[in-house]
């Protein structure tokens, strides 16, 4: 089985990115999605019907699919190499995993809520919301590439540093749209 190798990581981290890519354009539906329930009819029900659709199709057609594959190439790589799950950088990796699928559910959670018409976030906590897979990709890029070089106080000051940023870019932004609605 050692020959499938290759191919096997190949595909693990070709639906890893698809399923990051769903992650990072389903929470940026759900801000259009609530910022259209603010609306006017008939624009209302025309907008929040159409992300409706696209939210679903996203999330069943690209976002789980990819979510289960990349995870059944992951643990069919560790069956292959199993002295992986030896090494400390695996463990972090592997808690930051469990993060991502915690971000994932919590995902879908947000999607039920949305598809029945319950919006208990604003578009704004939403935006936030956002950057959860952004820190968790780069997390377990940094780890993955660095492995065992990796000092945990930089890398930890990086992460939180990459945190803020992305804040201030969305208070920002904010700022802007405020002043610009069209921004």
């Amino acid at each position: 089985m050692l020959e499938y190798y290759n191919y096997i990581k190949s595909l693990h981290l070709i639906f890893v990115i698809t399923w990051f890519a769903g992650l990072f354009y389903i929470p940026r539906l759900f801000v259009y999605q609530i910022e259209a329930y603010q609306k006017s009819e008939p624009e209302r029900t025309i907008l929040t019907s159409q992300f409706k659709l696209m939210t679903k199709r996203l999330w069943f057609i690209i976002s789980w699919p990819s979510a289960i594959l990349a995870t059944g190439f992951a643990i069919w790589l560790l069956v292959l190499m199993p002295g992986w799950l030896q090494a400390p950088w695996m463990h972090v990796k592997l808690g930051f995993v469990v993060l991502l699928i915690g971000y994932h559910l919590k995902c879908h959670h947000l999607y039920k809520q949305l598809q029945q018409d319950i919006v208990k976030w604003s578009s704004n906590q939403m935006r936030l919301w956002n950057e959860g897979s952004t820190l968790i990709l780069f997390s377990v890029i940094f780890l993955v590439i660095v492995r065992d070089a990796v000092n945990w106080v930089y890398g930890v000051i990086g992460i939180f540093l990459l945190a803020i940023m992305l804040m201030l870019g969305i208070k920002i932004y904010k700022r802007i749209r405020e002043k610009n609605p069209e921004a």
